[in-house]
């Protein structure tokens, strides 16, 4: 019997310490991330500068104008939530009322409540409950949206970051955005696998662009990150095109291109779903050739397949990978782009390509309203 009893208070415990549980995070603050966090400070003290900005004015209404009930209301936009802004907003309304038959309305002369200064406070209370429902919704606090876009924008950057190659190996990458923005659909994840000796990389365009593609490219990101150098390399676009089909997104679709680079030889392969073609110079001849894979674009169809190209970079060899913002306009076609590209390219040929991808976007596409991305490898002579 006592065992038996035991065993019915269990569950009863275990409750306890659930709801235990939850009371110590409400006040760790998870619910004012959430939303849901108690304002009670930043609201006692915006209502105490109601009252203080209406004695001003009734005192002195020509250095304070009752236009100035707009910025509390503007600060409770930024720092309550909606049901509290409206305490505020009764507030500010009663003031508008003392001041009017303080001060007489419509009046000539300084301080005087205008139908005009009615409706910009009017106007600041609707652009703060506007601001207020949008924090409510997204869950963030005002003061550290920022600081949650500045973390979201470097963990894309540190996911991006490439290995160091041996001696007599070059690699860079650069990128630029649409519309100068700080997030981009383009990324590049990279590895250096089979105890070094085989660099992985994978440059990837994510269907929209810029904000709109940001949130998309670093989910992508980090999951092609693990995936990358955790399966052979035929097994990499497969993962990743099943990956994308799971998600479910209305624009679910990317292209992208898959290096496996032998370190020892120069040996490579490349895998490529939907993507622009690689572009390679060979030093013996001086000239470019295009290294197009097959495969289609990530996202469509289940069961896919990607068929490898192969190739071998020889000392003083450069390999260009890109995406379509880099070669493609709506006033030209991607063979223009191509041909524009390697012609920039072809200055570099005797000083070197350190440094170069971010000159030759420049140079091909510096007012285009796409993301731009290119990845430069190159082989010493």
């Amino acid at each position: 019997m006592a065992r038996r009893a035991g065993a019915d208070t269990y569950p009863a415990r275990l409750r306890k310490s659930v709801h235990r549980a939850r009371v110590a995070l409400r006040k760790s603050g998870v619910d004012y991330f959430r939303g849901d966090g108690a304002d009670w400070i930043a609201l006692a003290g915006l209502l105490l500068t109601v009252p203080a900005i209406t004695c001003a004015t009734l005192l002195e209404p020509l250095w304070f104008s009752p236009a100035a009930l707009g910025l509390p209301i503007v600060a409770g936009g930024l720092l309550l939530r909606p049901a509290s802004l409206l305490g505020l907003y009764s507030a500010a309304a009663a003031a508008l009322i003392v001041e009017s038959l303080g001060l007489g309305p419509y009046q000539d002369g300084p301080g005087t409540v205008t139908p005009g200064i009615v409706l910009v406070v009017a106007a600041c209370g609707l652009f703060g409950l506007v601001l207020a429902q949008f924090r409510a919704r997204v869950g963030v606090p005002w003061r550290r949206g920022s600081t949650m876009l500045f973390d979201l924008r470097e963990r894309i950057r540190v996911q991006s970051a490439l290995p160091r190659l041996p001696q007599g190996w070059h690699c860079e990458m650069a990128l630029r955005p649409a519309g100068g923005q700080s997030f981009s659909g383009d990324f590049v994840v990279a590895a250096c696998t089979n105890g070094g000796r085989t660099m992985e990389t994978v440059l990837t365009d994510v269907s929209g662009k810029g904000m709109d593609a940001g949130s998309r490219a670093l989910l992508l990101s980090g999951a092609f990150g693990g995936l990358l150098g955790s399966l052979p390399p035929h097994g990499f676009l497969p993962a990743a095109n099943g990956y994308l089909l799971r998600q479910d997104w209305d624009e679910g679709f990317a292209t992208s291109i898959h290096l496996v680079l032998d370190l020892e030889s120069g040996d490579y392969e490349l895998f490529s779903a939907g993507h622009p073609p690689a572009l390679q110079l060979h030093s013996g001849s001086g000239r470019w050739e295009e290294k197009a894979a097959e495969g289609p674009l990530l996202g469509v169809y289940d069961g896919a397949q990607f068929d490898a190209v192969k190739g071998s970079l020889g000392p003083g060899d450069v390999l260009m990978l890109f995406t379509d913002g880099l070669v493609e306009a709506s006033d030209r076609d991607i063979e223009e782009g191509i041909d524009r590209l390697t012609g920039e390219a072809d200055r570099y040929v005797a000083t070197g390509f350190e440094g170069a991808a971010w000159h030759l976007i420049e140079a091909c596409a510096k007012d285009v309203n796409d993301d731009r991305a290119l990845l430069l490898l190159s082989r010493s002579a």
